[in-house]
């Protein structure tokens, strides 16, 4: 399988622009009861992503492609864990991260909070 199939792509979960860390990516979200996220991204170049922190834990796995996972702690400096497809890893709130990855990379990330905002639709959609 090459990418995410159709039901799991509705306009109504895409991901806004400004809720992504990553340029030329597409992503699309879906809410638990509890508050938590599900995202579903797809890389069309490859790209850093920009360092950011998040009050919640998060869960990632590599579906296809390779994800360079870039951690930064005072102590330990800059930790990078290369990703391939199938290999998964866990994020703990609080912890500075950010990325590289390559074109054609899927992931699904799992966040124990809200994470990212929908694109806006307007009244008459």
């Amino acid at each position: 399988m090459e990418e995410f199939p159709e039901f799991m792509k509705q306009s109504v979960n895409r991901i806004a622009a400004v809720s992504q860390a990553t340029p030329g990516v597409e992503g699309y979200v879906f809410d638990g009861a509890d508050g938590s996220q599900m995202a579903f991204w797809t890389c069309s170049e490859t790209t850093p992503s920009a360092p950011h922190v998040h009050e919640f834990d998060e869960y990632m796995i590599v579906v296809q492609g390779c994800y360079t996972l870039i951690t930064y702690t005072p102590n330990m400096g800059e930790e990078r864990i290369l990703l391939k497809a199938g290999e998964e890893c866990f994020i703990p709130r609080g912890v500075l991260h950010g990325g590289e990855v390559q074109a054609g990379t899927r992931t699904i990330n799992a966040f124990g909070g809200h994470r990212a905002n929908r694109v806006e639709r307007s009244s008459n959609q």
